[in-house]
């Protein structure tokens, strides 16, 4: 799930329960159900909500038009207790609402549970669905079967200081080798800065590192994952982000960084636009994708992002995947990117705003590169609970363990939570 959805405060919110139909819970979202009544449907919850819920009434208006003695109920939902909501609507259908917003690192949570319908025949009858890529569609699959349609996505860049690289005459980095060497540079030149803001808490930016090098997050002992943590840790070093600033910096830590003009360089999201427009880096900074090991790659980036899915004990699935479809449709992708800065999944609409707004192509180009998403278990909810990766990027980063040690202590723990 996009890391930008941490709700500052939780909007104390009741579920309206509803007599439940007398058609029995389907188990492929196309199957039945009354036509007419109230949809009920569950989104996330956002610090400003304004411009996402005028994004949805917009959609509710055209749905109901088309939909005669059909209403559509909305209830947005706290982020951080999201995992009880949707526990309690598994196990009680006549509370379960037809249509809802999940983050896609939740989808194997949910999907052990099996509370979530199979979307295959909805995505098949939709006109818009072949134009989902590949990746966005993995992100939504678990075991085989699709549980969701993307709404979103969100990845990483590197943002530089474009007045730095100009005063120092610098190129942009187009290899990982050639970003080591920039960032010691700056940081030589300009003591003052670091020359890339990186953290031992930024998984996400540690993650492309691995994934260039022919890594994977389940064999994090393997050469290759090896030799890309080396790479990401070497950065936390005196001679570019020291460990005493940096080893314990999260992702919104070093957003701050390059915000605020204390880092030339910075891997971050297409959704902290804002927050770094805000600082002293407005204007003076540019974007392009991290690049991968060899010149002309692009490093594969974590896709986090939210999808759509439909209850199985939703009461109306076939009014629930129109409402769904309508939704994640190529209109409404492209007022939500308006609205709140989402990166579109559909391809036809990624294109549009690409050529409209030139600061996305950067993500776009990420995107259409490839993109990587953490296993797909509900094991890996026990990884990302111990902290296990940051906890290796931290130990390399102090010289409290060797790549070789702590690579293999992270190993060990991966596979004691996938096999479990």
């Amino acid at each position: 799930m996009r890391l930008r959805l941490a709700v500052a405060a939780a909007l104390a919110l009741t579920v309206t329960a509803c007599a439940p139909s007398t058609s029995a819970p389907a188990e492929t979202a196309t199957d039945g159900g009354p036509k007419t009544g109230a949809l009920k449907v569950w989104l996330f919850d956002e610090p400003n909500r304004a411009p996402k819920e005028a994004v949805v009434n917009e959609a509710i208006a055209e749905f109901t038009a088309s939909h005669p003695d059909t209403s559509v109920d909305i209830q947005y939902i706290a982020v951080d207790t999201r995992s009880e909501r949707f526990k309690g609507a598994f196990n009680d259908p006549a509370s379960a609402p037809d249509v809802v917003e999940y983050g896609n690192t939740d989808l194997p949570e949910y999907a052990a549970a099996g509370g979530l319908a199979d979307l295959g025949p909805t995505l098949q009858g939709w006109s818009e669905g072949a134009d989902l890529s590949a990746d966005a569609k993995a992100s939504a699959t678990y075991e085989g079967t699709l549980l969701g349609v993307p709404w979103y996505v969100g990845v990483r860049a590197l943002y530089y200081r474009t007045d730095v690289f100009s005063e120092l005459g610098l190129k942009p980095p187009a290899t990982l080798a050639e970003l080591t060497t920039t960032a010691t540079t700056i940081r030589a030149k300009k003591p003052e800065m670091f020359g890339i803001a990186v953290g031992g808490k930024y998984t996400y930016g540690a993650m492309p590192f691995v994934w260039a090098n022919g890594g994977e997050l389940t064999e994090i002992n393997s050469a290759a994952a090896r030799q890309g943590l080396k790479s990401y840790t070497d950065l936390i070093a005196e001679n570019n982000c020291p460990p005493q600033n940096c080893a314990d910096l999260t992702g919104g830590k070093t957003v701050d960084l390059f915000a605020s003009g204390k880092a030339a360089m910075g891997i971050l999201g297409n959704f902290n636009r804002a927050a770094v427009d805000a600082g002293a880096a407005k204007g003076k900074y540019a974007v392009l994708p991290l690049p991968g090991v060899t010149a002309g790659s692009v490093a594969p980036a974590f896709a986090g992002g939210n999808n759509l899915g439909i209850m199985k004990n939703a009461q109306r699935p076939a009014l629930a995947a129109d409402f769904l479809t309508l939704l994640a449709g190529k209109k409404y992708q492209a007022k939500m990117y308006d609205a709140m800065g989402n990166l579109p999944t559909l391809k036809s609409a990624s294109d549009e705003i690409a050529a409209k707004d030139t600061f996305v192509k950067p993500f776009i180009d990420t995107i259409a590169a490839g993109t990587k998403f953490v296993p797909l278990n509900p094991g890996w909810g026990k990884v990302d609970a111990s902290a296990v990766l940051p906890t290796m990027i931290e130990k390399v980063a102090t010289g409290k363990a060797t790549v070789d040690q702590a690579t293999d202590e992270a190993a060990k723990q991966i596979d004691e939570a996938l096999t479990k």
